[in-house]
This record gives structure tokens, sequence and C-alpha cells, in this order.
């Protein structure tokens, strides 16, 4: 089995994404609930929709900031339910 990545990622409003993944499925993920949930200096930031919608797609994932900031295991994106 290929391995599972993002290849396509949307600014779907409200602080979440529409992933496409390489298995041809979609998912709708609310990163804005994680981030109330875990609150945290480095992750507070992208409670801002200006800065939330500058995510890019690196190796596979999904990640905010240069340094990867905020990004979350695959797998829980997949399946909708980032802890």
């Amino acid at each position: 089995m290929d391995r599972l990545c993002i290849i396509n990622a949307i600014d779907a409003g409200n602080l979440s994404v529409l992933l496409t993944f390489s298995d041809n499925t979609t998912q709708l993920v609310n990163v804005g609930d994680f981030i109330r949930r875990n609150p945290h200096p480095q992750y507070n930031k992208y409670l801002d929709p200006r800065k939330f919608k500058h995510f890019t797609i690196d190796n596979g994932n999904i990640v905010w900031g240069k340094n990867w900031d905020l990004m979350f295991p695959i797998e829980q994106l997949h399946a909708g339910n980032i802890a």
C-alpha cells in the first residue's frame, strides 16, 4: 500500500480545511476547535483567519508556519478527528 498523504488542501472558512488524500477521500477538519481546546502561544496565532489560511502541504502533510508550528498526524486528519 502506498503511503497516505494529503494532495490538496483548501481553506473552508471558520478555521477549517477541506483535505484531499492520496486515496481519493476528502475530509473537512476544524483546526480552530483543536486550538481552542489546546491553547498554546505557538498555535494561538492561527486563530486569526488571515494567518490560518497560510498553510502549506509539505512532505504530504498540512503545516502552518516556516518551522512547522502546527501540524497533525496524517491518520487523525484522514479520520477527521484531531486530538
